[in-house]
C-alpha cells in the first residue's frame, strides 16, 4: 500500500494561492498589489479546482514568491511612509514643510523590469504593438488631475511617438496604412518585424468617468520605459544621436514631426545623416532629365490651352457685337 497523502499538502490547494492570501504575504495594500502585478506581467490564474470559493481571485504561489524579492515593493513601502509625512505635515499646517517633502518624494526606475521581461532586443519589437498604440493614445489625451492623468505622462508620450515616427520616416519603413472610424493604423517594418499601431483621430477627446485610469497609466509608464530603450536602440543603429533635439519654435508653433525631422535631417556635428547617401538623396540623372522634360512639355501645353481660350472668348465677343443693332 502506498504512502498516505494528508489533504491540502498536495495539489491547487499548495500550487495556488488567493488574492488576500498574497497581500497578507506581501503586507501591501490592494492598489499597490495590482500596480506591481502590472509591472511585472503577472496575470491571474484558473485552477481546476478552486478550493477557497467560487468567486475568489487565484494566483500561483511561484508568481507571489516571484513578487516577494522584488526591489519595487520596498521602494513601494519607502514611498508610502514618505507621503505619510506630507500628510502628517499638512495637517499641523506646516505647509513649508509639506512642500520641501513633496519636492524631495522617492522616485523608482523601470530599467530592470525591461530588461527582464525582453531578454533580446527582437522579444522587444514583436511586443511593441501596445506601447506605440497606448503612447500614441495619451499623447492626444488631455492632461486631468481629476483622473490622475499627469501633463508630464502627456508630454512624454508625445515626445516618444515622434521620435518613432522620425525613425520611421528616415528609414522609409512604412508599409500599409488603414483610416477607420477608430482610428488610422499604421504598419511599418522594422529590422524585419512588422509592427502595427493605432493613432486616434485629431479631434477633441472625450473622457469617460467608468474608466479606470490609473490601471491605462501603470501599463503607460512601463510602455515609456520600454519605448525609451526600443528608440535609443533605433536611433544608434541609424548612428544618430538620441534623443534628437527638438526645434523650440517649431515645436511652439505645434509643428509635430518636423521639430523631430529638422534634427534628424541637419549634418552639423557629425550627429545628423548617415555618411551613406539613401537613394533618395542621390536621384539618378536620368529621371531628372525625363522629370524635367515632362515639366516642360506641361508648359508648352498649358500655354497652348490658355492662347486657346483667349481666342475662343475675342470670337464670343465678336459675334455678340454682331448680333446686337445699333
Amino acid at each position: 500500500m502506498g504512502k498516505m497523502i494528508k489533504k491540502g499538502t498536495k495539489g491547487n490547494a499548495v500550487n495556488y494561492t488567493t488574492r488576500n492570501q498574497a497581500l497578507k504575504k506581501l503586507q501591501i495594500k490592494l492598489q499597490q498589489f495590482r500596480r506591481l502585478c502590472i509591472l511585472k506581467g503577472i496575470h491571474p490564474r484558473e485552477p481546476k479546482k478552486k478550493r477557497q470559493g467560487q468567486n475568489k481571485t487565484y494566483y500561483h504561489v511561484k508568481d507571489i514568491n516571484f513578487l516577494q524579492y522584488e526591489p519595487l515593493l520596498e521602494k513601494f513601502r519607502e514611498i508610502r511612509a514618505y507621503d505619510k509625512k506630507v500628510t502628517r505635515a499638512k495637517a499641523k499646517k506646516q505647509n513649508d514643510l509639506a512642500e520641501r517633502l513633496a519636492k524631495h518624494r522617492p522616485g523608482y526606475r523601470l530599467d530592470h523590469l525591461v530588461k527582464e521581461r525582453y531578454p533580446s532586443f527582437m522579444d522587444a519589437l514583436r511586443d511593441l504593438d501596445d506601447p506605440l498604440t497606448m503612447c500614441h493614445l495619451f499623447a492626444t489625451l488631455p492632461a486631468e488631475k481629476r483622473l490622475n492623468i499627469p501633463i508630464k505622462l502627456v508630454e512624454q508620450s508625445r515626445k516618444l511617438c515622434l521620435e518613432f515616427q522620425a525613425y520611421v520616416t528616415r528609414t522609409h519603413a512604412l508599409r500599409k496604412t488603414f483610416v477607420s472610424v477608430k482610428g488610422i493604423y499604421y504598419q511599418a517594418e522594422v529590422l524585419g518585424q512588422m509592427v502595427t499601431w493605432i493613432t486616434p483621430h485629431a479631434l477633441s477627446q472625450t473622457l469617460p468617468e467608468d474608466v479606470d485610469y490609473r490601471v491605462m497609466v501603470t501599463f503607460l509608464e512601463f510602455y515609456q520605459t520600454l519605448l525609451e530603450f526600443v528608440n535609443f536602440k533605433l536611433y544608434h543603429s541609424l548612428g544618430l544621436q538620441y534623443p534628437p533635439v527638438l526645434d523650440a519654435t517649431k515645436e511652439q508653433a505645434a509643428a509635430g514631426l518636423n521639430a523631430v525631422m529638422h534634427d534628424i535631417a541637419s549634418s552639423s556635428g557629425g550627429v545628423g545623416l548617415l555618411a551613406a547617401p539613401t537613394p533618395a538623396a542621390n536621384p539618378d540623372s536620368a529621371t531628372v532629365k525625363a522629370s524635367e522634360k515632362r515639366l516642360n512639355t506641361l508648359k508648352d501645353k498649358m500655354s497652348h490651352l490658355e492662347e486657346g481660350g483667349a481666342e475662343g472668348e475675342e470670337e464670343e465677343m465678336e459675334g455678340e457685337d454682331e448680333e446686337d443693332p445699333e
